[in-house]
């Protein structure tokens, strides 16, 4: 698989496209860190984080746990979305409103006015953990972006194309970057490398990602 380095011989501007409806937005997330960061606190001590089984039966590397109105799970039945948690049996908790602001700023930088999440899965990655290529189809309108947020610990995201064996390019993501993709490059696949044991200042050796999407 041809990787090229995006970045490699480039200062990051304010505003990076990557394809035609697809963009990084470096430092996006930053002012929202004093409220972000106690709030995936919150979000963790009500529905802790979990390492679900994918229906091949492989435990996922990912640490997980969800919040909004809908929760992504998967299990030896397959992906999919649920209004409960399936460990207590209860609501995930509410989406932060520090959540839907930074999710909906970012969505209209990027050009998706309106944007309205109702799913945020949060994921835990630790040195050595990766996320294979895979499409977003578990929601119900491909009408709307993705938004992914990137803290803690520095990240390789490999963004391909519309089929797993089409080339992909390396999208270096740090502390506070945002993309946001939609539009004809909503079902493009996607993936991370593993990541490299470079703890971050605040964060330590994690990086968390929160990836917001209208799935109802």
């Amino acid at each position: 698989m041809q990787t090229p380095d995006l970045f490699a011989d480039q200062p990051l501007d304010p505003h990076i496209a990557i394809g035609a409806q697809a963009f990084v937005l470096p430092g996006c997330a930053l002012p929202y860190l004093d409220a972000l960061l106690p709030a995936i606190d919150a979000i963790v001590e009500a529905a802790p984080w979990r390492q679900m089984v994918t229906p091949g039966g492989f435990t996922m590397s990912v640490a997980l746990t969800n919040c909004g109105a809908l929760g992504w799970t998967s299990d030896r039945r397959g992906y999919r979305y649920s209004a409960t948690d399936p460990q207590s049996g209860q609501a995930w908790p509410a989406m932060p409103a520090v959540f839907s602001a930074l999710a909906q700023h970012a969505a209209n930088l990027a050009g998706f006015s309106h944007f309205q999440p109702d799913a945020c899965l949060i994921n835990r990655y630790r040195p050595g953990t990766k996320l294979s290529l895979h499409q977003d189809r578990d929601e119900r309108d491909y009408g709307q972006p993705i938004v992914s947020v990137s803290l803690g610990m520095p990240a390789i995201f490999l963004f391909g194309g519309q089929t797993r064996a089409g080339k992909s390019t390396k999208i270096p993501l740090k502390h506070g970057d945002v993309m946001v993709w939609g539009g004809v490059d909503r079902l493009r696949f996607h993936g991370v490398l593993p990541l490299e044991d470079q703890p971050h200042p605040l964060l330590g050796g994690q990086r968390i990602n929160l990836t917001f999407r209208k799935a109802g």
